[in-house]
């Protein structure tokens, strides 16, 4: 069955429309019929079912059946601060940390980056890494769509943290904690809200490693041998998810 992500007047009390591209996609591309089941989310937590009764032009309406609880999020909000790779290597990462779970994905502008976006080519380039997203998100079947913000600066994400939050920064120079020892020493039932900050090709240098820490980071290795950025970020998001979300059975809630 077809899941759509629809703004929350989309879903009336009668029937679900689908508009736009989803309308195009569903009636040119699946070429759906009427009597043929769609599912569409809202962000709202719950999944709502419907059967369509009419193809229009640029809309199609289905009949609402069902509402049912989303079981596809986790409990745990992970905040990936991606250090800006270069190539497809940050399509990848939104990819897979869409597929696992992350909820806000922040592009960070680091001393190793490479790659530079200013002006419109950075806001350009947002808006392409946001339509991967919501595809990737579709194809999981993700009970909403992961926020990609603005390409940021240090300075910029560091009001962002609040109190509560947990910062992990996987750091090669770490070599004896790692995200196992440091669940040992957090409480139970763990954090809330995570941020992990990977460094782009060539790593995070000492100078932002020791900014990093002073703004209360933890350092964590991802074990003995250096990882790729983009193997760097799917690894640590499916160890958090293991420990404090939704991979390890029993979800964090």
């Amino acid at each position: 069955m077809t899941r759509f992500f629809v703004q929350p007047e989309q879903i009336g009390e009668q029937y679900i429309t689908i508009t736009g591209d989803d309308a195009y996609h569903l009636a040119r591309v699946l070429r759906a019929k009427p009597g043929e089941l769609l599912e569409a989310v809202c962000g709202d937590g719950y999944v709502y079912s419907g059967e369509i009764v009419e193809i229009a032009k640029d809309r199609v309406f289905a009949r609402r059946q069902e509402r049912q609880p989303d079981l596809s999020e986790s409990p745990l909000e992970i905040c990936l601060v991606q250090g800006l790779p270069k190539g497809e290597k940050m399509e990848l990462v939104l990819q897979k940390g869409t597929e696992l779970g992350v909820k806000r994905f922040i592009p960070l502008v680091m001393a190793r980056t490479v790659v530079r976006l200013e002006g419109n080519k950075a806001a350009e380039r947002v808006e392409r890494w946001r339509k991967i997203v919501r595809e990737a998100a579709k194809q999981c079947r993700r009970g909403l769509v992961p926020e990609v913000d603005p390409v940021a600066t240090w300075e910029q994400l560091w009001p962002q943290i609040q109190a509560g939050d947990l910062l992990l920064l996987p750091w090669e120079e770490e070599q004896s904690r790692g995200l196992r020892q440091l669940a040992a020493t957090l409480p139970v039932p763990g954090p809330r809200r995570v941020f992990v900050i990977i460094g782009p090709e060539g790593g995070i240098t000492p100078e932002e490693a020791a900014a990093a820490l002073e703004k209360g980071a933890i350092s964590i290795s991802l074990g003995p041998r250096i990882l790729r950025t983009e193997t760097a970020a799917i690894t640590a998001i499916s160890l958090i998810q293991y420990l404090w979300g939704d991979l390890g059975g029993e979800p964090n809630g």
